[in-house]
This record gives C-alpha cells, sequence and structure tokens, in this order.
C-alpha cells in the first residue's frame, strides 16, 4: 500500500477568482505529487515503521533517523495539502455556533480572530504555514510553522490552515501574500473547519 496523490474536492476553476486555475493546476499535480513521490520513495526505505503519517509525525524522534527529515519535510507536505484541499471550498459556509462561541472567547472576536491568523500568515518569515488548532488543552490557538511541519508534530490539531509558500499564490498575487491571505477567507469550507472541531474536541 503507498500513500496516493488524493484527488481534489472540487475543480481546478472552482475557487477562481480567489484561487486561479493555474495555481492549483501546478500546486496539485506538482508540488503535492512531488511530496507524496518523495514520501513513498523514503517510507520504502523502512517499511517495518508503516505508514501511518499522523502516528509518524506525532513523534519524529521514532522515525528512523536517515529518512527522518524526508518523512518530516514529504511527509507532512502530504498530510497538510491533503488538508489544505478539503478546507477550501467555492460554496458559501459559516462557522458552526459552537465554534463561533470559542472563536470569540479564544480571540475576543472573531475579527480579532481574522486578524491573528492574517498576521501568523503574513509574518511567517519565508515558507510555511498559518493554523488555528485546538492545542494540548483544548483550547483554540493559532501558530504558524515554517516549511511542511505538521502541528501534530507538536501535540495540536490542526483544524484550519493556509498555505504560504510562494507556490501558493506567485502566479496571481505576485509578490503581495496579504491580498493572498485576504482572498482565502473567500473560500474557507467552514463545514470541514467544523468536522475537525468537532473531533479535536470529543
Amino acid at each position: 500500500m503507498t500513500i496516493l496523490l488524493p484527488d481534489l474536492p472540487y475543480a481546478y476553476d472552482a475557487l477562481e477568482p480567489y484561487i486561479d486555475e493555474e495555481t492549483m493546476h501546478l500546486h496539485h499535480d506538482k508540488h503535492h505529487n512531488t511530496y507524496v513521490t518523495n514520501v513513498n520513495a523514503a517510507l520504502a526505505k523502512h517499511p517495518e515503521i508503516g505508514e501511518d503519517l499522523e502516528k509518524l509525525l506525532s513523534d519524529v524522534t521514532a522515525i528512523p533517523e536517515d529518512i527522518r527529515q524526508a518523512v518530516i519535510n514529504n511527509g507532512g507536505g502530504h498530510l497538510n495539502h491533503a488538508l489544505f484541499w478539503e478546507l477550501m471550498t467555492p460554496e458559501k459556509t459559516e462557522p458552526s455556533a459552537a465554534l463561533l462561541a470559542d472563536i470569540e472567547a479564544s480571540f475576543g472576536s472573531f475579527d480579532d480572530f481574522k486578524a491573528a491568523f492574517t498576521a501568523a500568515a503574513t509574518t511567517r518569515f519565508g515558507s510555511g504555514w498559518a493554523w488555528l488548532v485546538v492545542n494540548k488543552e483544548g483550547k483554540l490557538e493559532v501558530i504558524s510553522t515554517a516549511n511542511q511541519d505538521n502541528p501534530i508534530s507538536e501535540g495540536k490539531t490542526p483544524i484550519l490552515g493556509l498555505d504560504v509558500w510562494e507556490h501558493a499564490y506567485y502566479v496571481k498575487y505576485r509578490n503581495v501574500r496579504p491580498d493572498y491571505i485576504k482572498a482565502f477567507f473567500s473560500v474557507i469550507n467552514w463545514n470541514k473547519v467544523d468536522e475537525l472541531y468537532a473531533a479535536a474536541k470529543a
């Protein structure tokens, strides 16, 4: 059993005008596919550890040292992107009452959360991600991670994530990352975020 590239849950042009079709082809078919190819190659060297990436990345010290960074980079890249596609939708969605209440309690207001998330995405130097997570205490928290690092390696459960690698936005937005971050809020799949939130809080 090898790790497979998942299909997008919508057409490549479904997120226009916010996320353009050309970027979706490059991002999914090229970048995500490369992570899948590379993590399969790494895991093939140590079949005894299995292919459960969430389990492996939740305790990276247990990954054999000769493939550890390859699994962190490429396994994380696969998990991050597989989730990212599902966190976007062309449909109009809204946070559930329970999630919205928790966001307001945690950050002060939805606008304050949006500002915190935007800041995390904007100020991530170089490549990485911005996240809304449920931490070990069951609380909501906004964080950012470098490269393809996944919050599960810190014991945190990601429920919303934004890719701020340049390949995620450069075709359409060039070097203006803040415009891409603003556009992302128009395509968030809050139904998926709610599903992840409920599972993390259960």
